[in-house]
């Protein structure tokens, strides 16, 4: 269990900086779904490495990190 969690923490630590390096070099846009979904996974991946550490602010920031993904999406849905 410890190598999956360790995987998913790098998995989502590569999807949150992915995300960051496209936003920053305009090649994404911040209201887009890609956007959105890669903050999701990540902080989906992230907080079940976190959680398995019992690093509980950093469970507590994927948590919320998520629910803004979530949030961002259903508007994005409510758009289109």
């Amino acid at each position: 269990m410890h190598t999956l969690t360790q995987i998913l923490g790098w998995v989502g630590t590569f999807l949150f900086l992915l995300a960051y390096y496209l936003i920053s070099n305009r090649k994404m846009e911040a209201t887009g779904r890609t956007y959105q979904l890669m903050n999701l996974f990540g902080a989906i991946c992230m907080g079940i490495s976190v959680l398995y550490q019992r690093a509980w602010p950093a469970v507590g920031l994927e948590i919320i990190w998520a629910l803004i993904a979530v949030m961002a999406l259903c508007k994005i849905r409510q758009g289109s």
